[in-house]
């Protein structure tokens, strides 16, 4: 089902704002992965303090935009998630490292600190 354009603002605007406010941010590949590693991925992310959201690639290009994390714009390409340090900036690289150990379908394709894309 395709989303509305309200909803399409809302989670851009949801994203932009969390984006704004975050301390590091990653991207990660989570073809193959099933429904239920994805909810035991997002069980954890609640208790770490860590926003994580599966956005469609041309949301989440627009979300960044005018954000620490534009310099990630470029990488987004395929089925991607994006995980938010809100906390500390480790947070959600510790989250993302801990669940990749148990689940190696789960990769990382992009991490940023500050606004600085990482190699």
């Amino acid at each position: 089902m395709a989303l509305q354009l309200e909803q399409k603002q809302a989670i851009v605007s949801e994203v932009s704002q969390v984006a704004a406010d975050a301390y590091s941010a990653i991207a990660a590949e989570y073809r193959g992965l099933t429904v239920s590693e994805l909810t035991e991925l997002r069980a954890k992310e609640r208790q770490s303090g860590v926003y994580l959201k599966v956005v469609k690639n041309t949301l989440a290009k627009r979300a960044l935009e005018g954000t620490p994390y534009e310099c990630m714009r470029g990488g987004l390409v395929g089925p991607l998630m994006l995980a938010f340090s809100q906390e500390d900036p480790g947070s959600a690289a510790r989250l993302v490292k801990d669940f990749a150990k148990q689940n190696n379908l789960l990769a990382v394709k992009m991490i940023s600190i500050g606004g600085e894309l990482l190699d």
